[in-house]
């Protein structure tokens, strides 16, 4: 932990309106404007080389990869749509740039593109497994090209990542092309059991394997992007999993808020329906940690979890009993616990503070939205 670090708490940021995920405190000076910056340029920086990689791909499949980035309506006509928020190129530019400088930074761009196209294949794929009907504010690609489609868009986009890094010339780019698909390996492994939690009774699923899946499916790509920047800055090993450690821990984080937001966020913020996750019976962090609190609210909830969706009647008593039986605190307090650890992993690669300030900066935007 650097001294430039305030301690996290479970408490709400200041000024947040009642309900805010808890988040660490700012550094002093850290209003945001770090983070936009380093997004803006973390998106100037990959959005050429994506654009041109995408346009190798065959009409059908550019087509699809297109309308998902934002990039054209689904007629084809250009469009204006934002192609996300680039938080994980980011995170490979900045983890680069602390560790090795603008050199470094320079050199990861086409690694930053092919964390980013991974990125995108598993919300393709996502979007399919789960029927999700918006994303970014408009219709996703399978309910506008059917499911097929969007599941070979996805894939093109996966076989485009690592073809980036096999042409890649620097020396790191073997290894990141290894420790990429290890990572696909993983987020397929967390993405079969969220997919096999849901089949089983709420009362059959524990905290710790809800968890792991989450990190999984979560925290291994930020986790992920911050070793390859390492990589690209030729770090040492432990310096490399010190940084895969900082991204997980800031994955969970940023997954537990998600998760809270996705039950009680505005829809007119999220760009997703409120409460899907819960008429679908998602077994999300703050649902299951209700669930096991082993209070009586958590028995209310597994009898009304076990019953089928059925009205939005439903989902206002099953909001009310996730709350009740702390869920939301719960959620809240873990996602503030796991961006302390994740600001003492950074502190062990990058001592200096100013020289980690990019990492700091995004991990608090990634964890600092609110419902």
């Amino acid at each position: 932990m650097t001294e430039s670090v305030t301690e996290p708490t479970a408490g709400l940021a200041p000024g947040s309106p009642p309900g805010t995920p808890a988040v660490p405190q700012q550094r002093p000076g850290g209003d945001g404007h770090e983070a936009t910056a380093l997004l803006e340029r973390a998106r100037a920086a990959v959005d050429p080389v994506m654009r041109a990689a995408i346009g190798s791909l065959p009409g059908p499949m550019r087509r699809v990869a297109l309308y998902h980035f934002g990039w054209e309506r689904a007629d084809g006509t250009p469009a204006a749509g934002g192609a996300g928020k680039a938080i994980r190129p980011a995170l490979v530019l900045a983890a680069a740039s602390a560790l090795g400088g603008p050199a470094a930074r320079a050199a990861a761009a086409r690694a930053a593109v092919a964390v980013e196209l991974v990125h995108n294949f598993t919300l393709l794929h996502d979007d399919v497994m789960d029927r999700d009907t918006t994303r970014r504010h408009r219709p996703t690609a399978w309910t506008v090209f059917g499911d097929a489609d969007a599941i070979l868009a996805g894939d093109a986009l996966q076989a485009l990542a690592l073809r980036l890094l096999a042409e890649d010339t620097h020396p790191a780019a073997p290894a990141a092309a290894a420790r990429l698909a290890d990572c696909v390996i993983e987020l397929c492994a967390g993405q079969h059991s969220d997919t096999a939690m849901e089949r089983r009774a709420p009362d059959e699923v524990t905290l710790a394997e809800t968890l792991a899946m989450a990190e999984a499916k979560t925290g291994a790509l930020l986790g992920c992007a911050c070793a390859i920047g390492a990589l690209y800055a030729d770090a040492g090993d432990a310096d490399v999993e010190a940084l895969d450690a900082f991204g997980r821990e800031a994955g969970l984080a940023f997954q537990l808020i998600d998760d809270v937001i996705g039950i009680w966020g505005d829809p007119r913020r999220t760009g997703k329906p409120a409460g899907a996750d819960l008429a679908a019976r998602k077994k999300s962090l703050p649902v299951v940690a209700a669930l096991t609190s082993g209070t009586p609210e958590a028995a209310e909830l597994a009898v009304l979890y076990a019953a089928p969706h059925r009205e939005e009647d439903d989902l206002q008593q099953i909001t009310l009993a996730v709350e009740r039986a702390g869920g939301r605190d719960w959620a809240q307090a873990q996602a503030a616990d796991r961006m302390a650890r994740a600001m003492q992993e950074v502190a062990r690669a990058v001592p200096d503070p100013e020289r980690a300030g990019g990492l700091l900066a995004l991990a608090e935007f990634v964890t600092r939205r609110s419902t």
